[in-house]
């Protein structure tokens, strides 16, 4: 019996600490390590799959949605269509979705590009992108970027898309 309550026990702890860290990563304070929010956005400059530039200071003043995502993450392929959708109903108001894949070639990119009708520029993301925004050690991870160049929020792993789209709301409105 003891064991079983220790056991239980055990496994609550570790739900804590996952839940506050996943509260904390969309919640964070001002300052610290790249990639943390409150931190301004790492600059990047790339190709995106098709080989025209995609640089993340072109749209500086746009709220910006950055997504790392693999055609291969099941999450990723469930929030990818939401993201079509805020770019399409977003757009108008100074939104932009950007995605980076992390992909080993952009052959798979390009016909999921297609297949999911994307309406946003996607990069091959490389490990020094990704160790500029703090690492991504898990896919899916979505930054949501004011229009000041800051991070102002984070989401890592399978997300409510309706608390992406209040997020996103709320940085148009400042």
């Amino acid at each position: 019996m003891r064991k079983v309550v220790l056991f239980l026990v055990v496994i609550a702890i570790v739900f804590c600490l996952y839940e506050y860290a996943r509260h904390n990563s969309a919640h964070s304070h001002a300052g610290g390590p790249p990639g943390v929010v409150g931190s301004t956005a790492p600059a990047f400059a790339l190709k995106d799959v098709d080989g025209k530039p995609l640089d993340l200071a072109d749209y500086h003043g746009k709220v910006v949605l950055l997504d790392y995502w693999a055609t291969w993450c099941v999450p990723c392929r469930s929030e990818i269509p939401h993201f079509v959708e805020f770019q399409n109903n977003y757009a108008s108001q100074g939104f932009q979705v950007i995605g980076i894949s992390m992909d080993d070639g952009p052959d798979p990119v390009r016909g999921f590009y297609q297949q999911f009708k994307m309406n946003y520029p996607v990069a091959m993301g490389t490990t020094q992108l990704a160790e500029s925004y703090g690492g991504i050690l898990a896919l899916p991870v979505t930054f949501l970027i004011g229009r000041d160049g800051k991070i102002a929020a984070k989401y890592v792993g399978l997300t409510d898309t309706g608390i992406i789209q209040q997020k996103i709301e709320s940085l148009l409105k400042q």
